[in-house]
């Protein structure tokens, strides 16, 4: 097969170097990839956001199948686009994209079809939005409607946190994106993100994960796009991911195909396991990052039959096998990141990777042939284990081997479920 992947990021190397260890492949493209994605593809120097760029690049090469990793592009509709082509894409259309293109239509799909979720009001201006804060108090829970880059939510413990951020969103922080506020109740519980492939009417539970959001040890700080995390998520018995598919996945894709947008794709859900069960925090419609790095270290299975399954309407037909033993990934950043970073500076050697280890390229790129930083989240610094524990301690001896002055990482990656594992 001809496959060409969409995307950059740390998540798109992850699923590049284990989509190129499928025997089905013949030909392997990304665009506009990484340096770290240029190990296992050849790099295309296409602008992802011009559609008609990438139907004729698709054209040219004959791609048997078109796999879009990041969220922005698959909004837009780059899906729709090449489907109309009669081209095997692997993602949703811009009409189910919508999951997470816009956290107030989620929020409509829950409420019509009785998924467990924080209760919440859609705001258009602010005096309306900050009369609903002042009414509930806080703690409280405020987001930009659209895609902020994982940087759009609030988690306020203060009512004038929560004041402030509806400021923030609608004098334009964010963008578009903070043109319509959610305001949503604060769920007090342990987060975890769960995945599963969807074909538009068979679903296949994946893996589950845990993500440290906050830029600071012991989670203090602001929220990051993430900044480490590990596979499985020990919070998600059996039973928890038994309910999440009965209560929360499967009422979803009924939903989103009795609404005329069936969704084919990965469900990227981010709970809170609360003393009533599994609520949705928030669904997205691609793999997470950094939770795709440790599941694609965790999956046995060939990854390309099962992507193409999804996009071909036959989940039911494969299953997916995984590795017992825990995944962990923890985030080398930009000093300065999530808000201003210098760019460009030099990461002057990287470890080499040992068995069930791996440095995932995020942000980087070669100028002048030497590699360097060029985004707030750079290299996600990869390792399994026979114990959460294990996995953490090789993680960090390899991070501990790059070389790259501006970088920095929390040392506590995992800490939750290592707890667990003394107890």
């Amino acid at each position: 097969m001809k496959v060409l992947l969409i995307g950059s990021g740390g998540r798109e190397h992850a699923l590049a170097w284990k989509l190129a260890q499928s025997p089905l492949m013949t030909e392997f493209y990304a665009a506009p990839g990484n340096p770290g994605i240029g190990e296992h593809a050849v790099l295309v120097p296409i602008d992802i956001a011009d559609h008609e760029a990438v139907a004729a690049f698709c054209k040219d090469k004959a791609i048997d199948f078109v796999v879009v990793g990041p969220e922005a592009p698959l909004v837009a509709g780059i899906a729709d686009r090449l489907r109309a082509d009669g081209l095997v894409v692997f993602g949703p259309s811009a009409a189910a994209a919508q999951l997470e293109g816009s956290k107030g239509f989620t929020k409509d799909i829950c409420a019509r079809y009785d998924i467990p979720t924080g209760a919440y009001q859609r705001f258009n201006n602010a005096p309306k939005a900050k009369a609903y804060i002042r009414a509930q108090g806080a703690p409280i829970v405020v987001k930009a409607d659209g895609l902020a880059a994982g940087k759009g939510v609030t988690v306020a413990m203060t009512l004038d946190e929560a004041l402030a951020a509806v400021d923030d969103c609608f004098e334009g922080a964010f963008g578009a994106a903070g043109a319509e506020v959610v305001v949503e109740a604060y769920l007090d519980g342990e987060e975890a993100s769960f995945f599963c492939l969807c074909d538009g009417k068979h679903a296949l539970p994946l893996a589950t994960a845990q993500d440290h959001k906050r830029v600071g040890e012991g989670d203090t700080g602001v929220n990051t796009g993430g900044m480490g995390a590990y596979s499985p998520a020990p919070v998600m018995t059996a039973e928890m991911v038994e309910r999440t598919m009965k209560e929360i996945i499967e009422p979803t894709m009924r939903g989103m195909a009795e609404s005329g947008h069936p969704f084919s794709g990965v469900f990227f859900a981010g709970l809170m396991i609360t003393r009533k069960g599994p609520e949705l925090i928030e669904y997205n419609v691609r793999f997470g990052d950094p939770e795709c790095q440790v599941m694609m270290m965790r999956l046995k299975s060939d990854l390309l039959p099962l992507l193409l399954a999804t996009a071909n309407g036959t989940l039911d037909q494969v299953k997916a096998e995984w590795s017992d033993d825990p995944a962990l990934t923890v985030v080398m950043a930009s000093k300065g990141y999530p808000a201003a970073y210098e760019k460009n500076t030099p990461i002057l050697s990287l470890p080499d990777a040992g068995k069930g280890e791996k440095v995932f390229h995020a942000g980087t790129a070669l100028k002048d042939g030497a590699l360097v930083a060029t985004g707030g989240r750079v290299l996600n610094v990869t390792a399994t284990g026979g114990t959460v524990a294990e996995a953490k301690d090789r993680a960090y001896a390899l991070l501990d081997r790059v070389t790259w002055e501006n970088g920095f990482c929390r040392r506590d990656i995992g800490w939750r479920a290592i707890e667990r594992e003394k107890a």
